[in-house]
């Protein structure tokens, strides 16, 4: 039987992302696909939840939702809601360029948000 991939397990691969300033979103994707293979954690890339409803990236029952720039908190929100609600999904990673507000939790499951300027090391305006 396979062992469960955990959300800290995904956020500690996330966590070692040096990606470049990204041009495009499709970009972070590549870099985030390239940090779960070395890191051994199989995925699937834009994996349909419910119809209409595609996450980023799903780890086991991990959800990677990707956003270049700073989102607006209120949709982000409310699009992690719904991916929340479904049942592949047991908890949310967030990968963001700049930091944004987000619940702790969603729907009873956790969310963590990885901010890659903080990864950087470097302060954007």
């Amino acid at each position: 039987m396979l062992e469960q991939v955990t959300m800290a397990q995904v956020a500690a691969a996330l966590m070692e992302l040096r990606s470049p300033i990204a041009m495009y979103e499709t970009d972070i994707h590549a870099c985030v696909g390239q940090r779960l293979t070395a890191a051994g954690l199989p995925f699937t890339h834009e994996a349909r939840l419910a119809p209409g409803c595609r996450i980023d990236f799903l780890v086991d029952t991990v959800g990677v939702e990707i956003k270049k720039g700073k989102p607006s908190a209120a949709t982000l929100a409310a699009q992690l809601q719904r991916y929340a609600a479904c049942d592949a999904v047991g908890g949310l990673i967030v990968v963001t360029e700049r930091s944004v507000r987000l619940p702790k939790t969603i729907l009873g499951k956790p969310v963590r948000l990885i901010t890659l300027s903080q990864l950087w090391g470097i302060a954007l305006p």
